[in-house]
């Protein structure tokens, strides 16, 4: 069974769980009613749009040393929230490497940091947000992108506790797999849900960086190849802009 933590006010389950690493097992789940300084990628805030949204992290102490399959979780964890979303009857899509889309807007965003002491791997905090139930004009204040939430796409009030406990078993279901066997071991599956097509004009920023090309694949691990000018090129980190 699952070791679950419920707060009700936090600043961010993602700096809670890294805080606390030392004394949180492994498949422990922090969730919160409410995040002050919940955030995504590249320090953006993540909106709080009330407590009947998720704001949570799955602690992970898989082993303590760092292999690459682990750079993978987020797209694992992307593409179980869209086996779960489909449940509700919505298609959803998967923007590389760590966000979920309906209709071209943000449903679910994904964090994952790992913490170290020295070299030694203390764990990974895999961090999700999705967007349960809001009213239509909140998203629409949603700054930086177009969003939405579940509420919304489907016309009912979307149960927490019950979405919640779909998608960790889904997670958990193939997880020990996943780790043994890379992702490769899901690219196939991967790619049913990607939201972008071979050929398709994109322009992705690296830190402060634009490259433009046409989008080809993704790797097999998990990695993405554009076609520039300047030749083939592999992105593990990015925006897709």
């Amino acid at each position: 069974m699952l070791n679950k933590i419920h707060l009700k006010t936090i600043n961010s389950t993602n700096t809670y769980a890294k805080e606390n690493i030392a004394l949180l097992a492994d498949k422990t789940v922090i969730y919160a009613d409410k995040q002050t300084a919940g955030r995504g990628r590249f320090t953006r805030a993540w909106v709080d749009l009330g407590p009947d949204n998720i704001f949570m992290t799955i602690v992970l102490k898989p082993s303590d040393k760092f292999l690459p399959v682990y750079s993978n979780l987020t797209q694992y964890l992307a593409l179980k929230l869209c086996h779960v979303f489909e449940n509700y009857k919505i298609n959803p899509q998967i923007k590389w490497p760590n966000d979920v889309l309906v209709n071209g807007k943000k449903i679910a965003g994904i964090l994952s940091e790992a913490v170290f002491e020295g070299e030694k791997l203390k764990g990974i905090v895999l961090g999700a947000g999705v967007n349960l139930n809001a009213k239509e004009d909140d998203v629409l204040a949603i700054p930086d992108r177009a969003a939405t939430a579940l509420n919304i796409e489907t016309g009912k009030f979307i149960n927490r506790d019950i979405f919640m406990d779909k998608l960790l078993q889904c997670f958990f279901k193939d997880y020990d797999n996943f780790i043994n066997n890379n992702f490769s071991s899901i690219i196939n599956e991967y790619n049913k849900y990607f939201s972008l097509k071979s050929g398709n004009e994109i322009t992705i920023m690296v830190l402060d960086k634009k490259y433009s090309g046409k989008f080809h694949s993704v790797n097999a691990d998990g990695t993405i190849k554009l076609l520039t000018d300047e030749g083939e090129q592999n992105f593990s980190i990015g925006d897709i802009l």
